[in-house]
């Protein structure tokens, strides 16, 4: 069996417009995307229930999200961003605010 140096092959397609879709010519801009937008910070949860597990407690998040829903006993767990602003380092805080349940 002989390697390429090609990771992968390359698919050529007869012309531009693949499956009726011709986006060469779309002009529609780039969304613009805020600086507090760029990236992914570190949330932690407090409050909630007693039994809500400790890798629930942790995500990751946009540095603009401001709720959190975690599906937890039939239901959702609603958290919502702490007001107060920490150090850059410090991971975001995000309080408990109340539960739904899941309709059935």
């Amino acid at each position: 069996m002989t390697h390429s140096s090609d990771p992968a092959p390359t698919v050529r397609t007869a012309d531009s417009i693949v499956n009726g879709d011709d986006r060469t010519d779309w002009s529609v801009p780039a969304p613009s995307i805020s600086r507090e937008a760029v990236g992914i910070v570190e949330a932690v949860l407090e409050g909630g229930p007693v039994n809500l597990p400790a890798e629930l407690r942790s995500h990751r998040v946009s540095p603009v999200a401001d709720k959190i829903k975690v599906h937890h006993y039939g239901g959702y767990e609603h958290f919502e961003r702490d007001s107060s602003r920490g150090t850059d380092d410090a991971p975001v805080v995000f309080r408990w605010t109340g539960r739904t349940r899941i309709a059935e």
